[in-house]
C-alpha cells in the first residue's frame, strides 16, 4: 500500500463520517440530550464519542444485517450516556468556591470548650445571689416564676438579679457581649 492509497482511504473515511453526521447527527443528539437531562455540552461530547466509535468500527457500519446504521449509532450513544452517568455517580459531586462561601460553618469543639471555661470562670466572679438566679434561669431553663418560687423571692427580684448578672458578665467577657444579649 502506498502513501497515496492511505491518503485516499482516510479521505473516504472522512467523507463517510461527515455523511454519517449529516444524516444521523440530529436524532442522535436529540436522544443524548434527553439522556443527559438537557446538558447540551455533555450531549455534544457523547455525539462526538459515538462518531469516533463509528469511525473505529467501520465493519459495523457496513454490515449487511440491517438497512440503516441509525439503530447501531443510537445504541452506542445510549450505552455511552449510561456509562457516563454511572461514572459521574461513582465520583463525589464537585464543589465550587461559590457553594463553600454560602455553606454554614460548624463551630469547632475546641472553641466551644474554651468558651465554656471562660463563662464558668466569669460566673464565679458574680455574687452568690446573682449566680443562683443566673444558674436557675439560663443554665437550668427555669421560668422567672419557677426561679422565684425556688429561691423564695419575688419574680421582679429574679428579673432584676438576672439583668444585673448578665450586665456583670458582659463586663468580664467583652468578646462574648453579642452572645449575652
Amino acid at each position: 500500500m502506498t502513501a497515496g492509497t492511505t491518503l485516499m482511504k482516510s479521505t473516504t473515511a472522512e467523507h463517510e463520517l461527515v455523511a454519517l453526521q449529516r444524516e444521523h447527527g440530529r436524532p442522535l443528539f436529540a436522544l443524548l440530550l434527553r439522556l443527559c437531562d438537557g446538558d447540551r455540552q455533555r450531549a455534544e461530547d457523547l455525539v462526538q464519542e459515538t462518531l469516533v466509535r463509528a469511525w473505529q468500527h467501520p465493519e459495523a457500519l457496513r454490515a449487511d444485517d440491517f438497512d440503516s446504521v441509525r439503530p447501531w449509532l443510537l445504541t452506542v450513544g445510549r450505552r455511552l450516556a449510561i456509562d457516563a452517568r454511572r461514572a459521574r455517580q461513582a465520583r463525589p459531586a464537585e464543589v465550587g468556591d461559590a457553594v463553600l462561601e454560602h455553606s454554614p460553618v460548624c463551630a469547632d469543639h475546641a472553641e466551644r470548650s474554651a468558651a465554656t471555661l471562660d463563662v464558668r470562670e466569669a460566673v464565679k466572679t458574680l455574687t452568690p445571689e446573682h449566680r443562683e438566679v443566673l444558674v436557675l434561669v439560663y443554665f437550668q431553663g427555669a421560668s422567672v416564676a419557677e426561679a422565684a418560687e425556688a429561691l423564695g423571692i419575688p419574680p421582679g427580684t429574679v428579673k432584676s438579679r438576672a439583668y444585673y448578672a448578665l450586665r456583670a458578665l458582659r463586663r468580664v467577657l467583652p468578646g462574648y457581649a453579642a452572645d449575652l444579649r
